[in-house]
């Protein structure tokens, strides 16, 4: 037994974690003893926006908010769709699935609050697409800006075969008609919740998705999320670090017929 493990044991009085994902599970438990050790630095929140100022804009249209089928019949009826075939995703679609992933959906107490619930609402996710066929939307990587509901465009072309190759090589990632990419930026997290804050960091995103998958159901679309994805091609095809920022998931959306 290593030191580190002997001192988990006499601390926990449980066996020592033998890998990486365990020993993740339990140096993030919270207890009572050292949860408010800690002050909260306010003054060096980082800001929870990310904006590419310079890139050229796409604006989208505004979402309808009401109206569409009943939330229980898309629960129903959502899948996990892996084949297309069909047709492009038209730009109206597209901009009700960002409002879903992460749009802003009221204002209160001086917050911008969003569709998708987040830990302490420091919200570290960004959302990326790789538009591969979107109706009034050119082949390319953009970032979407929450503030603007817009998009930015970073890079024009065709990435379909490195979008796929990111994704562990799964096919349905080159056939869909768009991707979306999510990033962490785990400092907006990590700046008060320390390593519990990577639990949280995954939970957001799985809120986001979910909500991506439910809003392509709604409008007749087909959707599947990606785990599997090699990390640092991914990171490569953004232009993100790896390290401040990294992609951690994905959602394919197409026309499935």
């Amino acid at each position: 037994m290593n030191i580190n493990g002997g001192l988990f044991y006499l601390m926990t009085g449980k066996k020592t974690p033998s890998g990486i994902g365990e020993r993740f599970q339990q140096e993030t438990k919270y207890n009572r003893r050292d949860l408010g050790r800690y002050a909260i630095d306010w003054s060096n929140q980082p800001d929870i926006y990310k904006e590419y100022p310079q890139a050229p804009k796409v604006a989208l249209k505004v979402p309808i908010l009401e109206g569409g089928r009943p939330i229980w019949q898309v629960l129903r009826e959502r899948r996990s769709v892996r084949r297309f075939k069909g047709g492009a995703v038209t730009k109206a679609e597209l901009s009700q699935l960002l409002w879903a992933a992460q749009g802003i959906s009221h204002s209160a107490g001086g917050y911008q609050f969003r569709t998708a619930p987040s830990a302490g609402a420091l919200y570290p996710i960004e959302t990326y697409l790789a538009v591969h066929r979107v109706q009034g939307v050119d082949a390319g990587l953009y970032h979407y800006a929450v503030r603007l509901h817009a998009l930015e465009q970073l890079r024009m072309g065709d990435y379909r075969q490195a979008a796929a190759q990111a994704a562990l090589d799964q096919r349905m990632a080159h056939d869909a008609g768009l991707i979306f990419l999510w990033t962490a930026i785990f400092q907006r997290s990590v700046w008060k919740y320390r390593q519990r804050a990577y639990r949280y960091v995954y939970l957001d995103a799985g809120h986001i998705a979910q909500n991506v998958a439910l809003a392509a159901t709604a409008l007749g679309l087909g959707s599947c999320q990606i785990a599997a994805l090699y990390d640092e091609e991914a990171n490569v095809l953004l232009g993100v670090d790896g390290e401040e920022e990294s992609v951690i998931y994905m959602t394919v959306v197409g026309r499935d017929g």
